[in-house]
Protein backbone atom coordinates (compact mmCIF):
# COMPACT_ATOMS: atom_id res chain seq x y z
CA UNK A 1 0.00 0.00 0.00
CA UNK A 2 1.25 3.48 -0.89
CA UNK A 3 1.22 6.15 1.81
CA UNK A 4 -0.95 9.05 0.61
CA UNK A 5 1.38 12.00 1.20
CA UNK A 6 -0.92 14.32 -0.76
CA UNK A 7 -3.63 13.57 1.79
CA UNK A 8 -1.41 14.66 4.67
CA UNK A 9 -0.42 17.90 2.91
CA UNK A 10 -2.06 18.93 -0.37
CA UNK A 11 0.54 21.72 -0.67
CA UNK A 12 3.59 19.41 -0.61
CA UNK A 13 5.43 19.94 -3.89
CA UNK A 14 8.34 17.58 -3.27
CA UNK A 15 8.99 14.49 -1.17
CA UNK A 16 11.50 11.71 -0.76
CA UNK A 17 10.35 8.13 -1.28
CA UNK A 18 11.64 4.66 -2.05
CA UNK A 19 10.77 2.60 -5.11
CA UNK A 20 8.96 -0.56 -4.00
CA UNK A 21 7.90 -1.98 -7.37
CA UNK A 22 8.24 -1.60 -11.13
CA UNK A 23 5.09 -2.96 -12.79
CA UNK A 24 5.08 -5.16 -15.87
CA UNK A 25 3.89 -2.11 -17.87
CA UNK A 26 6.78 0.04 -16.64
CA UNK A 27 4.86 1.91 -13.93
CA UNK A 28 6.68 3.02 -10.80
CA UNK A 29 5.31 2.32 -7.32
CA UNK A 30 6.68 4.25 -4.33
CA UNK A 31 6.21 3.73 -0.61
CA UNK A 32 4.69 7.22 -0.37
CA UNK A 33 3.23 9.49 -3.06
CA UNK A 34 2.69 13.24 -3.41
CA UNK A 35 1.19 12.42 -6.83
CA UNK A 36 -2.61 12.29 -6.71
CA UNK A 37 -3.94 9.33 -8.78
CA UNK A 38 -6.76 9.81 -11.29
CA UNK A 39 -10.07 9.43 -9.45
CA UNK A 40 -13.31 11.22 -8.67
CA UNK A 41 -13.09 13.34 -11.81
CA UNK A 42 -9.69 14.78 -10.81
CA UNK A 43 -6.77 13.96 -13.15
CA UNK A 44 -3.64 12.26 -11.95
CA UNK A 45 -0.68 14.53 -11.20
CA UNK A 46 2.32 14.95 -13.47
CA UNK A 47 5.90 15.88 -12.59
CA UNK A 48 9.38 14.43 -12.27
CA UNK A 49 11.22 11.73 -10.34
CA UNK A 50 14.90 12.41 -9.63
CA UNK A 51 17.57 10.19 -8.13
CA UNK A 52 21.34 9.98 -8.05
CA UNK A 53 22.35 9.63 -11.67
CA UNK A 54 18.94 9.91 -13.28
CA UNK A 55 15.50 11.42 -13.62
CA UNK A 56 12.28 10.65 -15.46
CA UNK A 57 9.18 12.62 -16.36
CA UNK A 58 5.89 11.36 -14.91
CA UNK A 59 2.89 11.81 -17.22
CA UNK A 60 0.19 10.82 -14.71
CA UNK A 61 -0.60 8.68 -11.67
CA UNK A 62 -3.25 5.98 -11.42
CA UNK A 63 -4.60 3.62 -8.79
CA UNK A 64 -3.21 0.10 -8.81
CA UNK A 65 -4.14 -3.04 -6.94
CA UNK A 66 -3.96 -3.43 -3.17
CA UNK A 67 -3.95 0.30 -2.46
CA UNK A 68 -0.85 1.24 -4.43
CA UNK A 69 -0.40 4.31 -6.62
CA UNK A 70 1.32 3.72 -9.95
CA UNK A 71 3.31 6.57 -11.51
CA UNK A 72 3.20 6.37 -15.30
CA UNK A 73 6.37 7.63 -17.03
CA UNK A 74 6.08 9.83 -20.10
CA UNK A 75 8.67 7.56 -21.74
CA UNK A 76 9.25 3.99 -20.50
CA UNK A 77 13.04 4.28 -20.44
CA UNK A 78 15.69 4.91 -17.82
CA UNK A 79 13.59 3.71 -14.91
CA UNK A 80 14.87 3.72 -11.34
CA UNK A 81 15.48 0.39 -9.64
CA UNK A 82 13.53 -1.20 -6.80
CA UNK A 83 14.93 0.11 -3.52
CA UNK A 84 16.16 3.35 -5.11
CA UNK A 85 15.54 6.52 -3.12
CA UNK A 86 13.94 9.18 -5.30
CA UNK A 87 12.75 12.76 -5.01
CA UNK A 88 9.24 13.41 -6.29
CA UNK A 89 8.66 16.85 -7.81
CA UNK A 90 5.11 17.80 -8.76
CA UNK A 91 4.05 19.91 -11.70
CA UNK A 92 2.77 22.25 -9.04
CA UNK A 93 1.07 24.87 -11.17
CA UNK A 94 -1.11 22.20 -12.80
CA UNK A 95 -1.97 20.55 -9.46
CA UNK A 96 -2.77 23.86 -7.79
CA UNK A 97 -5.17 24.78 -10.58
CA UNK A 98 -6.86 21.39 -10.12
CA UNK A 99 -7.26 22.24 -6.42
CA UNK A 100 -8.81 25.61 -7.21
CA UNK A 101 -11.21 24.15 -9.78
CA UNK A 102 -12.17 21.24 -7.53
CA UNK A 103 -13.04 23.48 -4.59
CA UNK A 104 -14.98 25.82 -6.88
CA UNK A 105 -17.03 22.87 -8.17
CA UNK A 106 -18.03 22.01 -4.61
CA UNK A 107 -19.41 25.53 -4.29
CA UNK A 108 -21.11 25.26 -7.68
CA UNK A 109 -23.08 22.36 -6.20
CA UNK A 110 -24.20 24.76 -3.47
CA UNK A 111 -25.55 27.48 -5.76
CA UNK A 112 -27.18 24.78 -7.90
CA UNK A 113 -28.63 22.53 -5.16
CA UNK A 114 -29.54 19.59 -7.40
CA UNK A 115 -28.23 15.99 -7.58
CA UNK A 116 -24.90 15.71 -9.42
CA UNK A 117 -24.70 12.97 -12.07
CA UNK A 118 -21.09 13.48 -13.17
CA UNK A 119 -18.13 15.81 -13.19
CA UNK A 120 -14.66 16.52 -14.46
CA UNK A 121 -11.74 18.71 -13.35
CA UNK A 122 -9.13 20.38 -15.53
CA UNK A 123 -6.41 22.97 -15.08
CA UNK A 124 -8.42 25.72 -16.78
CA UNK A 125 -12.00 24.64 -16.22
CA UNK A 126 -14.23 21.99 -14.74
CA UNK A 127 -17.82 20.87 -15.10
CA UNK A 128 -20.64 19.25 -13.20
CA UNK A 129 -23.59 17.39 -14.67
CA UNK A 130 -26.83 18.05 -12.82
CA UNK A 131 -30.16 16.27 -12.72
CA UNK A 132 -31.71 19.46 -14.12
CA UNK A 133 -34.66 19.24 -16.55
CA UNK A 134 -34.46 22.94 -17.50
CA UNK A 135 -31.51 25.31 -17.82
CA UNK A 136 -31.19 28.05 -15.18
CA UNK A 137 -33.12 31.18 -16.06
CA UNK A 138 -30.37 33.59 -14.97
CA UNK A 139 -26.80 32.34 -15.50
CA UNK A 140 -25.35 35.72 -14.53
CA UNK A 141 -27.08 35.57 -11.15
CA UNK A 142 -25.69 32.07 -10.53
CA UNK A 143 -22.19 33.29 -11.38
CA UNK A 144 -22.54 36.21 -9.01
CA UNK A 145 -23.81 33.96 -6.21
CA UNK A 146 -20.87 31.61 -6.75
CA UNK A 147 -18.28 34.39 -6.68
CA UNK A 148 -19.91 35.85 -3.59
CA UNK A 149 -19.43 32.51 -1.80
CA UNK A 150 -15.82 32.29 -2.96
CA UNK A 151 -15.16 35.80 -1.64
CA UNK A 152 -16.33 34.79 1.85
CA UNK A 153 -12.80 33.51 2.58
CA UNK A 154 -14.06 30.24 4.04
CA UNK A 155 -11.62 27.66 5.35
CA UNK A 156 -11.62 24.25 3.68
CA UNK A 157 -11.03 21.39 6.11
CA UNK A 158 -11.41 17.63 6.34
CA UNK A 159 -12.99 15.29 8.84
CA UNK A 160 -13.75 11.59 8.96
CA UNK A 161 -16.88 9.56 9.63
CA UNK A 162 -17.69 5.86 9.60
CA UNK A 163 -19.65 4.05 6.89
CA UNK A 164 -22.56 3.72 9.32
CA UNK A 165 -22.52 7.45 10.08
CA UNK A 166 -22.64 8.22 6.37
CA UNK A 167 -25.54 5.80 5.91
CA UNK A 168 -27.38 7.76 8.60
CA UNK A 169 -26.71 11.02 6.72
CA UNK A 170 -27.29 9.93 3.14
CA UNK A 171 -28.01 13.51 2.06
CA UNK A 172 -24.28 14.26 2.37
CA UNK A 173 -23.72 12.36 -0.89
CA UNK A 174 -24.44 14.71 -3.78
CA UNK A 175 -23.00 12.59 -6.58
CA UNK A 176 -25.30 10.07 -8.19
CA UNK A 177 -22.62 8.47 -10.39
CA UNK A 178 -19.65 8.27 -7.99
CA UNK A 179 -20.13 6.82 -4.53
CA UNK A 180 -17.66 7.42 -1.68
CA UNK A 181 -15.04 4.67 -1.35
CA UNK A 182 -15.96 2.19 1.33
CA UNK A 183 -14.18 -0.67 2.97
CA UNK A 184 -11.55 1.10 5.08
CA UNK A 185 -14.04 1.85 7.85
CA UNK A 186 -13.70 5.62 7.47
CA UNK A 187 -14.88 8.11 4.86
CA UNK A 188 -13.33 11.52 4.35
CA UNK A 189 -15.56 14.57 4.35
CA UNK A 190 -14.52 17.97 2.99
CA UNK A 191 -16.08 20.95 4.77
CA UNK A 192 -16.17 24.48 3.37
CA UNK A 193 -16.87 26.93 6.18
CA UNK A 194 -17.18 26.43 9.94
CA UNK A 195 -20.07 25.34 12.14
CA UNK A 196 -23.29 27.17 11.36
CA UNK A 197 -21.43 29.03 8.61
CA UNK A 198 -20.73 25.80 6.70
CA UNK A 199 -21.45 26.25 3.00
CA UNK A 200 -20.76 22.67 1.94
CA UNK A 201 -19.99 19.29 3.50
CA UNK A 202 -19.65 16.17 1.37
CA UNK A 203 -17.53 13.02 0.93
CA UNK A 204 -14.48 13.65 -1.26
CA UNK A 205 -11.03 12.14 -1.70
CA UNK A 206 -9.55 14.91 -3.84
CA UNK A 207 -7.16 17.77 -3.14
CA UNK A 208 -8.46 21.25 -2.27
CA UNK A 209 -7.24 24.73 -1.47
CA UNK A 210 -7.11 25.69 2.21
CA UNK A 211 -9.32 28.76 1.83
CA UNK A 212 -11.86 29.73 -0.81
CA UNK A 213 -10.10 33.05 -1.48
CA UNK A 214 -7.38 31.04 -3.25
CA UNK A 215 -9.86 30.06 -5.98
CA UNK A 216 -10.08 33.59 -7.36
CA UNK A 217 -12.94 34.77 -9.51
CA UNK A 218 -14.63 32.18 -11.73
CA UNK A 219 -16.91 32.31 -14.73
CA UNK A 220 -19.81 30.01 -15.53
CA UNK A 221 -19.48 28.96 -19.16
CA UNK A 222 -21.67 26.86 -21.40
CA UNK A 223 -24.69 25.04 -20.05
CA UNK A 224 -25.29 22.05 -22.32
CA UNK A 225 -28.24 19.72 -22.56
CA UNK A 226 -27.04 16.14 -22.08
CA UNK A 227 -30.30 14.20 -22.04
CA UNK A 228 -33.88 14.83 -21.00
CA UNK A 229 -33.03 15.34 -17.34
CA UNK A 230 -29.38 16.34 -17.55
CA UNK A 231 -27.58 19.70 -17.90
CA UNK A 232 -23.79 20.08 -18.02
CA UNK A 233 -22.50 23.28 -16.42
CA UNK A 234 -18.96 24.47 -17.17
CA UNK A 235 -16.91 26.57 -14.75
CA UNK A 236 -13.75 28.50 -15.78
CA UNK A 237 -10.97 30.03 -13.74
CA UNK A 238 -10.31 33.68 -14.58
Amino acid sequence: MTELLFRKDAYAREALAKVTQITSEGGIVLDGSVFYPTSGGQPGDSGTLRWKGGEIEIATAVKGEDGVIVLVPAEPAGLPTVGQEVTQVLNWERRYRHMRVHTALHLLSVVIPLPVSGGSIGAEKGRLDFDMPESPEDKAALEEDLNRLIACNMDVTEEWITDAELDAQADLVKTMSVQPPRGSGQIRLVRIGVGDETADLQPCGGTHVANTQEIGRVRIGKIEKKGRQNRRVYLHLE
